[in-house]
């Protein structure tokens, strides 16, 4: 019942408890149906394990069938880098295996204090996990770490480093290259990692760069891949790359959140310098810039964490920490309240709660609902700007050196 419960109210299918298998979980919504989540829990209370990660990354966590996977930049004695994958145990937290995908001879351009050359989450689907390193390229591998594959042919010139993951959509790996110029969207055939197809991304913006991660949704039996970007979002058929509909925002750009699709409404924001949370109807054809968006908020609406929807309610946290809730329906700001810190993670909701994290690894446990209410305020005492990941009895939460499981 909880499975169906999530899949009704957010209009995407989900997996069961102990399934976290890409950015944001199951149906890249934020949304687990895992029970006995930890409510209280500090650096040394609460913790099951907690083991250190070689290098520096900010992906996200991926978990399922008991294994964890991450990626890492490794640096090397000679001033180059050594790109890997890790396969860890979930209960233990012992690492399986480290499997180095690309070998960099130099460390590269210098990026985002934010950001880093390990910043996007894998993808798992059966057997595979597939992983993505921006413009160093992209692989797939078994579960043993044993690389299937790589894709090294779509190089470009990023701007402050990688940062979107890829969305796996109908057998194709989903991803968009916004970087310093000729922004597009990709489709590698995830069988093999061939280019299956390249949609140029035409926007009036003037700066082209953005780090979002495409949703796949289907909307009266039509398939759609949305991709936010500089200037506009923009849905595609997944088969073939050709633009659905698109919705423009000026000059936005820098974008990060995820969409998120609840009641009939798609939830993007609009990035740098002034970012717009728009709440736009789906099943549009063409430019539905002056139809289909149902309201817009710009108070607290975020830069970087992808929002939440519980029910009627949307949640969302900006940057500087204002954390707020908005009716689905009508873009009314129910509650807009102060948390403290800066954040990046996304809000993660399980269990009948809501996972704030902000950036000096301290998250808020908040209940959802129509009065502010912050249950417990857990520190881990170190940065962490990914996202968490969550099963049953258990949240694991990457910090600037660990990866830890919290929850007995």
């Amino acid at each position: 019942m909880g499975r169906l419960w999530v899949c009704l109210m957010t209009g995407v299918g989900v997996g069961w408890a102990g399934d976290w298998p890409e950015f944001r979980g199951p149906g890249g919504q934020g949304i687990s149906s895992a029970t006995r989540l930890p409510i209280r829990w500090s650096a040394t209370e609460n913790v099951a394990w907690k083991t250190s990660i070689p290098g520096e990354g900010w992906s996200s966590p991926v978990l399922k069938d008991g294994r964890i996977h991450l990626t890492t930049a490794v640096p090397t004695a000679g001033g180059g880098l050594e790109l890997r994958v890790l396969g860890l145990d979930a209960a233990t937290g012992r690492i399986l295996w480290d499997t180095v995908v690309f070998s960099l001879p130099v460390a590269g351009p210098s990026i985002h204090s934010k950001n880093g050359q390990a910043s996007p989450t894998p993808v798992i689907d059966g057997d595979r996990i597939y992983v993505h390193f921006g413009h160093h390229g992209t692989a797939c591998l078994d579960r043993d770490g044993k690389v299937l594959w790589r894709q090294t042919s779509l190089g470009y010139t990023p701007v402050h480093g990688n940062g979107g993951s890829p969305a796996l959509v109908d057998g194709l790996l989903v991803f968009s290259i916004d970087g310093a110029e000729k922004p597009r969207v990709v489709a590698l055939d995830a069988r093999d990692g061939k280019v299956r197809w390249e949609t140029a991304r035409e926007t009036p913006a003037r700066k082209k760069f953005s780090f979002s991660t495409p949703l796949a949704i289907t909307v009266d039996g039509r398939r759609e891949v949305i991709s936010p970007g500089s200037g506009g979002v923009i849905a595609y058929a997944p088969e073939d790359g050709r633009e659905l509909w698109r919705v423009l925002y000026g000059e936005g750009y820098s974008v990060i959140p995820r969409p998120i699709l609840a009641q009939g409404k798609l939830f993007v924001s609009s990035g740098y310098d002034r970012p717009v949370l728009y709440a736009i109807r789906t099943g549009g054809n063409g430019d539905v810039t002056g139809s289909h968006v149902a309201w817009t908020l710009t108070k607290g609406a975020p830069n970087t964490p992808s929002m939440v929807v519980v029910k009627d309610l949307l949640y969302c946290v900006s940057d500087g920490g204002i954390a707020s809730a908005v009716e689905v329906e009508t873009g009314k700001v129910v509650w807009n309240e102060r948390l403290g810190g800066d954040f990046s993670a996304s809000i993660v909701y399980g269990d009948g709660r809501l996972y704030f994290m902000n950036e000096t690894g301290t998250c808020f446990v908040v209940k959802p609902g129509r009065e502010f209410e912050v249950i417990a305020k857990n520190e881990l005492g170190e940065r962490s700007l990914a996202s968490a990941a969550a099963d049953d009895g258990a949240l694991f939460i990457r910090t600037a050196g660990h990866l830890w499981r919290i929850g007995k």
